[in-house]
């Protein structure tokens, strides 16, 4: 029933990726800035490489210059770049500048897609999405307190948001604001495309967090009688909810995709080490608790893929995949940490050290649990979902 397999197309583009991440990607990672990412110098030549064989973008149609090959296809391909912390900005497919584009190209006037949509597209300019705020659970934003209110032919943003990744190096933000709090909780709010340096935009500070390879930092923001033209907003009044989900659900199975390539990495290393590594006058292969931790990730990197590209075949059918999204998100992350764990633990002292990437994957691999939505409340939309799809199936007999 289900066909995960790639096209031959799309076998030599992977083929061709996989190669650009082994003898490239992997070799600049010495050079990552943290916070920063990879000097200009070194990372502009890599994208040109990418762009020639022509893998940029990926995410994107065809018709505004990606490839427009299915969430399956996407899928097999981020599990390649997620293998490094730079391979998604090597080939033109980072967050949280992903998602922004998927929203502007579906959203956008030609204005803002001229101005905003292109030049992220070509990694001239990069953006932030600006929603999460301190006092209001991020798994809740109905609760949204920043507002937008119409003076005029503007809009006027007042608020604070907090943890807005990639905000240090961004020319523009996607703001998520209330400009109706009197509608239904999900028609309540509106996006706005809000300038870096609009006089009221005010960079409070960089929160420090666990992890290097966040690019531009994860802020708060204050808007500060914020104003900005009519024209800014993106989409309709009180459509704020519905582009989000547009954009989040997408990117959740998208960070489910890339962390197959930290598994498979950290899977190989463990592996290698424990083949090279002797101890008690015998490889640490032949010990029956490593045996076991090779076993156990080898089962569970399967079905957290098969889970995964089950969800992105469903997307490509046009069918729900929520329920499939959520579950590889929580069911991912988990497994993502275990096998990071398992490998440092084979590698001992040097696992805990910097020079593998393995405790730099542990750190940043927590906050899998959190961002895009915790854990548990994953774990409850899932629960909802297949207890209603039961009484549905089942209504005559519960009666």
């Amino acid at each position: 029933m289900y066909d995960f397999s790639p096209t031959v197309e799309q076998e030599e583009l992977l083929a061709k990726a996989k190669k650009i991440m082994e003898e490239d990607v992997y070799p600049a990672e010495k050079y990552i800035v943290p916070g920063v990412g990879l000097p200009n110098e070194i990372l502009k030549p890599l994208q040109q490489k990418v762009k020639d064989q022509n893998l940029w973008a990926a995410h994107l149609p065809e018709h505004i210059g990606g490839l427009g090959l299915g969430n399956v296809f996407l899928g097999l391909l981020n599990e390649q770049l997620g293998s490094s912390p730079i391979g998604p900005r090597v080939f033109g497919t980072a967050a949280p500048d992903t998602g922004n584009t998927e929203i502007l190209l579906n959203a956008g006037t030609q204005e803002q897609i001229d101005k905003y949509l292109k030049p992220v597209i070509d990694d001239e300019i990069r953006s932030c999405f600006a929603m999460t705020e301190r006092d209001v659970s991020g798994a809740d934003p109905t609760g949204l307190q920043t507002t937008a209110v119409k003076e005029g032919n503007e809009w006027v943003i007042n608020g604070r948001k907090w943890f807005i990744s990639n905000a240090g190096l961004s020319s523009f933000a996607i703001v998520m604001a209330v400009t109706n709090p009197d509608a239904a909780p999900h028609e309540r709010a509106s996006m706005f495309l809000v300038d870096i340096g609009t006089p009221g935009f005010n960079l409070i500070r960089d929160i420090e967090v666990m992890g290097d390879f966040s690019e531009g930092g994860h802020w708060e923001i204050e808007f500060d009688n914020c104003r900005i033209p009519e024209e800014s907003i993106l989409g309709k009044v009180g459509e704020g909810f519905k582009l989000a989900q547009m954009r989040l659900g997408p990117g959740r199975i998208t960070h489910a995709m890339r962390w197959l390539g930290v598994m498979n990495r950290s899977f190989d290393l463990m592996l290698d080490y424990a083949l090279k590594r002797k101890t008690r006058g015998k490889p640490l292969a032949e010990f029956q608790s490593i045996q076991n931790f090779i076993a156990d990730s080898a089962a569970e990197m399967s079905a957290s893929r098969l889970m995964t590209l089950h969800a992105a075949w469903k997307m490509d059918q046009g069918l729900d995949a929520r329920k499939e999204i959520a579950l590889i998100k929580f069911y991912g992350a988990k497994i993502l940490n275990d096998i990071i764990s398992r490998a440092i633990q084979v590698h001992g002292s040097l696992g805990y050290s910097k020079d593998t990437p393995l405790e730099a994957f542990y750190r940043e691999g927590r906050a899998a649990h959190i961002y895009d939505g915790p854990d548990e409340v994953h774990r409850m939309v899932v629960a909802k979902r297949i207890l209603k799809e039961y009484k549905n199936k089942n209504k005559d007999i519960l009666v």
